[in-house]
């Protein structure tokens, strides 16, 4: 919370956000301070964390700024709007903390993206579907195939993968009991269901990963 505010924040404020007393704040704080954060402030005042905490000169070289750099503004570039804006702030708040010098190797870069085609009628359903990704919620969808006809699914969608041309939702399909991969694009209607899938998110993805290892591995021998 305090790596958000530039400024001063009252104890008051703190502790209603986080749901707690000021006393409970003010405890906080100096327990904060005793494992080394540089909190400057006081009672009355407000607190304030000195840049460079937890993002120290010597974590990241310049190298891996640049990389930093590089691929938060490839999300800002080929993403939807809010993760745009989610790399977007990521990129203000590493500079914020960094050192002059190595704030601006992050923010003149002399690596250059190219503007990316955006991907037609799939942005307004990755939000949604990040969601359902990270609450391993099923999702029900008409989803159009290259001849565009629809069928209706459920799926468990467990991960997205950003091609250059198309979004892709990697899910475990009820109706087909399998594993499938959904474009984005393609998904003509969607709905997150508020019921989880009855598996884990990480278990499917390692049965996927290990089921695709052994097909491209089987279709390698088959050409050799």
């Amino acid at each position: 919370m305090l790596r958000r505010h530039r400024f001063p924040v009252t104890a008051g404020a703190l502790a209603g956000e986080l749901g707690v007393s000021t006393r409970t704040l003010y405890r906080d704080i100096e327990t904060l301070r005793a494992e080394g954060a540089p909190i400057e402030g006081e009672a009355g005042v407000g607190f304030v964390l000195r840049p460079g905490f937890l993002l120290p000169p010597l974590m990241f070289s310049e190298d891996e700024i640049e990389a930093l750099a590089l691929g938060l503004r490839w999300v800002m570039d080929r993403t939807d709007g809010a993760m745009a804006r989610a790399a977007r702030d990521a990129l203000g708040k590493i500079a914020a903390v960094l050192p002059q010098d190595m704030a601006a190797v992050a923010e003149g870069s002399g690596l250059i993206l190219p503007p990316g085609a955006r991907v037609q009628g799939a942005e307004a359903r990755l939000p949604d579907l990040r969601r359902a990704i990270r609450a391993e919620r099923k999702v029900a969808i008409a989803y159009a195939d290259g001849a565009g006809q629809e069928t209706e699914r459920v799926i468990w969608p467990f991960a997205l993968a950003f091609f250059e041309a198309v979004r892709v939702v990697v899910a475990w399909c009820e109706l087909r009991q399998d594993y499938r991969a959904f474009r984005a694009d393609r998904i003509t209607r969607l709905e997150v269901s508020e019921t989880r899938y009855p598996r884990r998110r990480h278990a499917l993805m390692q049965e996927w990963k290990a089921r695709e290892k052994v097909q491209l591995g089987a279709a390698a021998a088959d050409r050799n």
